[in-house]
């Protein structure tokens, strides 16, 4: 059977949120030519009343035909934002009606949540003692609402196992590829994103989101071409000095720049793009660990292995063995 994904509508909800996981799951299908595999996620909408309609914060409500029995029956639970959480947002505590349907869900369900659903995840107890994160402009106040609760603002995205969590908006786009790519692979989570037109991997975290004021025009230049240079070039040598004559730069200009637009120093983005490259080839090939960690950038087996224990925590081969058992048998 497909993997069960209920989707909790709240009055006040953002149809933009609510559409992501349709759209994400919705059309992840199985490896097939011709992309007819067989769906690999089942998708619901709930609402913690019967079934009728839910308000939104746009000028129209939304038909609802579940129930808050729908949870029940859920492998996966995604909440997104809603700006009318009451006591949820503004004590921390749950209304009964809401207390009374999340406790349908079963133990071992996978809780996810977009921007500030995040509330209702802690407010149940979900996010005790975990990371996690909010929407940036939330971070303090969920904070100081939830101390209890180890909020990082800077990321994306943060995946604590069976509980995940995801900045604003858009970022609930990036997890649930993320949940795509973990549950079936790099192959099926690279095809949702080239049909949905969005990028599968985004770059740095929230700080490049924040607002800052708007640069003078002599520093308007970006880093786009730098960065393109190095994605095509990852397995060799990259010197920073290189990447800043790219964009015509002092080291010093283009280091401030990068950091300013990416969130991260371009060291650190550069491993975090060989990771990727050393997974996708982990994921996707029968190259020697040898011969990925080359092709990735590495250099070596023994820095490949490094570089991932850190980044993932797990050696190359328990990954590859990890995503081949999950193609396998999704």
């Amino acid at each position: 059977m497909p993997h069960r994904v209920a989707v909790l509508a709240l009055d006040g909800l953002l149809p933009f949120e609510l559409g992501i996981p349709h759209r994400i799951f919705g059309r992840s299908l199985e490896p097939a030519p011709g992309n007819k595999g067989a769906k690999l996620y089942e998708v619901v909408t709930c609402s913690i009343r019967p079934p009728g309609p839910v308000r939104t914060d746009s000028d129209y409500a939304i038909l609802v035909e579940h129930g808050p029995e729908a949870l029940a029956t859920a492998d996966t639970v995604v909440i997104p934002a809603s700006y009318e959480l009451g006591p949820v947002f503004e004590e921390g505590r749950l209304t009964e009606e809401l207390a009374a349907a999340l406790a349908l869900i079963r133990p071992g369900t996978r809780m996810v949540s977009i921007c500030t659903g995040s509330y209702v995840l802690a407010a149940a107890g979900y996010l005790d003692g975990r990371p996690a994160t909010t929407h940036w402009s939330s971070a303090d106040h969920f904070q100081r609402l939830f101390p209890q609760v180890r909020v990082d603002p800077d990321v994306l995205f943060i995946d604590d196992g069976d509980v995940l969590t995801s900045a604003g908006v858009a970022a609930g786009i990036d997890l649930c590829l993320h949940l795509v790519r973990r549950d079936h692979g790099a192959a099926v989570a690279n095809e949702i994103a080239r049909r949905t037109v969005v990028p599968p991997h985004r770059d740095g975290g929230q700080a490049q989101y924040i607002h800052r004021p708007v640069p003078e025009p002599q520093f308007a230049t970006t880093t786009t071409a730098a960065r393109a240079w190095a994605l095509g070039r990852l397995d060799r040598p990259i010197q920073l000095r290189d990447m800043a004559r790219q964009e015509s730069m002092s080291v010093r200009t283009f280091t401030r720049r990068f950091r300013e637009e990416v969130g991260a120093s371009p060291g650190q983005w550069l491993t975090q793009q060989r990771v990727e490259r050393a997974r996708h080839l982990l994921e996707t090939s029968d190259l020697s660990i040898d011969q990925v960690a080359r092709d990735a950038g590495f250099g070596t087996a023994t820095s490949l292995r490094q570089h991932l224990q850190a980044a993932l925590g797990v050696p190359p081969t328990v990954y590859r063995r990890t995503f081949r058992a999950s193609a396998d048998t999704p």
